[in-house]
């Protein structure tokens, strides 16, 4: 699979993904050619055969909205200039919902409209479920659409909702994960030494939820709403420099496996955001490896990495303290979030 920035100019405008666009859009082709022209980029996604799987065109605007119903207030914002995604099952939609929003925090933009037919009801209901609020209407030749608009920072206490806001007031833990299972598990944290062609087009690549089954000592004290920061172990050198921080999230809930009624339950559960495969995940229902499953959202990917190193003499993390799962101050996680060059922008400190 290939997700990449693409320009226009390399793209097939008459590869067939296109035509459901050319349907709803008057003028779609003069508009796919002046972007062309102009020579613009979009995010597009394929299979290995090279089918187009998802296409997403991102703009900053500086503008009010006076074609839409109220008028939108002049701001600088990101449009959502167009987005298809073929679905098939496998959370490629929150993917890409996660691309526009990591895009817009990296050019400092925090406040994003997208316009939608209502016929597209799935589209809008992923769009609702992080945060985006209808705003009202637009009209054009190609008819009424709905406009949304996602203001990012807003703060309700809802962890879809304000996806990818960080609260650092919660309670924040260190949580271990072999280099095996990172990349696939976080796309978007892959290091600079590791091969693209380990992300796939799967499930518990694609989607903003993870799970994680464990059978660490503590973990079960894990409550919604908890942070995590993922901790990427050693590979091929010495823990001190090749272990790194590389992503924070939220824990949405943490179950036992033994709180399954029966092995369909748990598979339904774990098999669409869980690294293991589904003879994998069977054997560990059978003999109760893994007893203990947190679920958390894929919030934020570090722009730099914190090694082992860095994190004992810089944030205070004990050295002879089990790195598997740790409990860390707000200090030491407003730190690690520093030195991960977070943007100050979804972090926030609210009790």
């Amino acid at each position: 699979m290939d997700f990449s920035y693409t320009s226009f100019r390399e793209i097939k405008l008459s590869d067939e993904f296109f035509d459901s666009l050319r349907a709803d859009y008057k003028g779609f082709d003069n508009w796919f050619n002046k972007k062309a022209s102009e020579d613009e980029s979009a995010y597009l996604m394929r299979e290995e055969s090279g089918a187009i799987l998802g296409f997403l065109y991102l703009k900053i605007e500086n503008e009010a909205l006076n074609d839409v119903d109220p008028a939108v207030p002049n701001i600088k914002r990101v449009k959502v200039g167009t987005l298809k995604i073929n679905a098939h099952g496998t959370k490629l939609g929150q993917r890409f919902i996660k691309k526009i929003v990591d895009w817009s925090i990296s050019h400092s933009v925090f406040e994003i409209y997208v316009t939608v037919f209502d016929k597209h009801d799935h589209l809008i209901s992923l769009l609702e479920k992080y945060g985006f609020v209808k705003w009202g209407s637009k009209t054009s030749v190609s008819g009424i659409e709905s406009v949304f608009v996602k203001k990012i920072g807003n703060y309700t206490g809802g962890v879809y909702r304000d996806y990818p806001v960080i609260n650092a007031s919660r309670r924040a833990f260190m949580l271990s994960i072999y280099p095996a299972f990172h990349t696939k598990l976080f796309p978007d944290s892959i290091l600079r030494n590791e091969n693209p062609d380990i992300i796939e087009d799967v499930s518990h690549s694609n989607s903003i939820h993870k799970i994680y089954l464990c059978n660490m000592k503590g973990i079960e004290l894990l409550q919604p709403g908890d942070v995590l920061v993922i901790y990427r172990t050693k590979d091929n050198g010495p823990a001190e420099y090749t272990a790194v921080a590389t992503t924070v999230g939220i824990v949405e809930e943490l179950r036992l496996i033994d709180s399954f009624a029966t092995e369909s339950d748990f598979l339904a559960y774990a098999l669409p955001y869980s690294v293991f495969t589904e003879a994998e995940l069977r054997n560990f229902w059978r003999n109760r490896r893994y007893p203990k499953i947190v679920r958390f959202t894929y919030n934020i990917s570090f722009k730099k990495r914190p090694n082992r190193k860095t994190l004992i003499d810089d944030v205070g993390i004990d050295r002879n303290a089990y790195p598997g799962f740790m409990e860390l101050s707000k200090r030491q996680l407003l730190k690690i979030m520093e030195l991960g060059n977070v943007d100050k922008s979804v972090v926030i400190d609210q009790a």
